[in-house]
């Protein structure tokens, strides 16, 4: 796990280009606190900060490949390296290190883009071809590594995170106005788009070629499903198996390091059943690491520490309070590089930082589990929605809701007619393509209330839902109701939110490498072929994953109701040691800066969170919305400020100049 910088200019001129190199690898330290390096070409710059994980001594990068043409700055891990290293060795390939870069690069030589094909792993990387004078970067199938670039003067830049092209001299900081309000609706900006006016994402499972000829860029994966009724019949016995023998051999190639491997231990199934994996392929047995709260209706530490004790585990745990997400969620801003509306990566964050403390740099998580094998709570809903929609007249149906959420005790007292209305239970909407999160989108949205008439008005003839339809693809309308909801949460979500704010993000803020064996792509593509019935069985989700799990966690922790994860959210900025920070940006006078919040409505949404009245979801994601947007504007038209280094540069191995 690395931060990789790089420019490609085409002959043209970049001032004092190893010092820029230098500067910008200087940003991502904290990806790679064990070296960097930088080579600068006539054409091209690459730059690389190194966190060692495999072929401890012999992976420096930027790295050539043994022919001399090829040149790669990688940020991941090809889980299945040892795997390819054999194929190429079989092809006459030698090595002269135990790094999977290297294998990477030899691939890439051998086969050129059609190695992407091969590759089981998280990774972003740019290869320069010095021979051709073109500059190939490709990001994971799932969205695991993050990779962002800009065209500035015609000189193409790509970084790991958006704070190191922030180094480029001259570069002015403005949010997206577009990508703000696909945030206040859909949670995290639609790809390639970022809140960052003229910086890109490269999407997942793309890859782009840059020359003098401009830029292309091509998907090399697709998430897709059956058509609806053709989903696979196999033996539910025999397919329990087959996923059996997939996930282990998932968790087993995450396993793969010259460095200890730990694992994060949620309480629920997902994580449990990557320990229980895990801990049998740990001769030196398992680390696990796991985030506990003060108040109940977040707490899960209970089933932590059956599941710990069950797995004979060396168990870490931290204790998240208000205060300490209040402390830390400045930080969090600056590693997401964006607002955001929750506060669940705070704790996450910290999390991270207990692994780094203990000595670790990678841990295994359940990331991605709800995703690929329908476990969240929206999926059930869409199902009882859509069952109510058949009756809307119904009284029994819509007290199915109640079963769906028996933590939120407000729900019981609600009528039928209540929550028929709340969900959305509506006949004449079911044909829309975004059917299954429409109560999502719409309570997401009721934050808008609180935008500056100047954000509104430019906002005013967008809407982020029909961008999100136009983003679908040509077979989505063919695929069962299941399938779709979870191309939403695959396809946008997930690399969108909860890898990049909940995953990555968090843990590479502290230099630690997260890894997710169920985003292995052979997992991915089984899950998408199954029938629904075997991922949702009438209201209990992820059913095939618990007949792989039973015999193997104990039956607290499989037959517990499902506990989404969540944080405190306004109340952790209401205590008398809240940081100063909170006050400062959410007054009058700083809201007036921003121009995009109304001052006097946020005043009253503050005052209600501050007094403890403040309630629901609206008010929670506005208030932490607002605060977020105005933490990053503070946090990066500040950075954008100044050129300076953040630490000196100096590269572990002295810059090389190729001109």
């Amino acid at each position: 796990m690395c931060g990789i910088v790089g420019y490609f200019c085409g002959g043209r001129h970049v001032s004092d280009p190893a010092v820029l190199m230098g500067e910008m690898t200087n940003a991502l330290h904290h990806r790679g606190p064990d070296g960097s390096d930088i080579k600068v070409f006539e054409s091209c710059g690459l730059g690389h900060t190194r966190l060692s994980i495999v072929g401890l001594e012999d992976g420096q990068q930027p790295m050539e490949d043994a022919g001399g043409r090829f040149v790669i700055t990688f940020n991941g891990e090809i889980f299945n390296y040892v795997e390819l290293r054999e194929f190429l060795r079989g092809k006459g390939v030698r090595f002269r290190t135990g790094s999977d870069t290297e294998v990477l690069l030899e691939l890439f030589a051998y086969e050129g883009e059609a190695a992407l094909d091969r590759l089981n792993g998280d990774f972003a990387f740019a290869i320069w071809d010095k021979r051709d004078r073109c500059l190939t970067l490709a990001r994971d199938r799932a969205g695991v590594r993050p990779l962002f670039y800009m065209w500035r003067d015609e000189v193409f830049y790509f970084a790991s995170e958006i704070k190191a092209l922030l180094k480029i001299p001259g570069i002015e900081v403005r949010i997206d106005p577009i990508a703000l309000d696909q945030i206040f609706t859909l949670w995290s900006p639609i790809a390639p788009r970022t809140p960052f006016v003229g910086i890109q994402e490269l999407e997942p499972a793309r890859v782009m070629t840059v020359s003098g000829s401009g830029a292309e860029t091509r998907a090399y994966w697709t998430l897709d499903f059956p058509d609806a009724g053709e989903e696979s019949q196999d033996n539910p016995q025999t397919v329990t198996e087959e996923l059996e023998e997939l996930f282990t051999d998932a968790t087993r190639l995450r396993m793969r390091a010259d460095v200890p491997v730990g694992s994060y231990l949620s309480g629920g199934l997902d994580s449990s059943m990557v320990a229980a994996s895990a801990v049998t392929m740990s001769g030196e047995g398992l680390e696990t690491y796991s985030v506990t709260f003060e108040s109940a209706e977040h707490d899960e530490s209970a089933f932590q520490k059956i599941m710990a004790r069950d797995l004979g585990t060396r168990h870490h745990t931290v204790n998240c309070d208000q205060d300490e997400i209040a402390s830390v969620f400045q930080d969090v801003i600056r590693a997401t590089e964006r607002p955001i509306l929750r506060t669940a990566p705070a704790p996450l964050f910290r999390l991270s930082k207990l692994v780094r403390e203990n000595g670790m740099k990678v841990v295994l998580t359940g990331e991605g589990a709800d995703e690929v094998f329908a476990g969240y709570d929206i999926f059930k809903e869409a199902r009882v929605r859509r069952f109510c929609a058949r009756q809307p007249n119904s009284k029994i149906r819509p007290h199915l809701f109640r079963k769906l959420y028996p933590y939120l005790t407000n729900l019981s007292r609600q009528t039928p007619e209540y929550m028929a209305a709340y969900f959305g239970v509506n006949p004449e909407t079911l044909a829309d393509p975004l059917y299954s999160h429409h109560p999502r989108f719409k309570s997401t949205s009721a934050t808008k209330l609180f935008y500056s008439s100047d954000l509104k008005s430019e906002v005013r003839d967008y809407d982020a839902l029909e961008e999100l339809r136009d983003k679908l693809p040509e077979r989505f309308h063919r695929w069962h109701p299941l399938n779709q909801a979870q191309y939403l949460e695959t396809s946008f979500l997930l690399p969108g939110y909860i890898l990049s704010s909940q995953g990555d993000r968090m843990a590479m803020a502290n230099s630690v490498e997260g890894r997710f064996p169920f985003l292995d792509h052979r997992l991915i593509d089984f899950a998408a072929k199954l029938h629904p019935e075997l991922k949702l069985k009438s209201l209990t989700e992820k059913n095939i994953l618990r007949e792989v799990a039973r015999g193997k966690v104990p039956d607290t922790i499989l037959d517990r109701p499902k506990q989404p994860y969540r944080a405190p959210e306004s109340q952790s900025f209401a205590g008398k040691h809240r940081p100063e920070y909170v006050d400062r940006l959410m007054s009058d006078t700083a809201l007036e800066q921003s121009n995009l919040f109304n001052p006097k409505s946020v005043s009253k949404l503050v005052r209600k969170c501050m007094d403890g009245t403040a309630h629901g979801f609206r008010d929670n994601a506005a208030f932490v919305g607002v605060l977020s947007t105005q933490i990053w504007i503070d946090e990066f038209t500040r950075l954008a400020a100044t050129s300076t280094p953040d630490r000196p540069y100096q590269a572990s191995k002295g810059t090389e100049v190729c001109l």
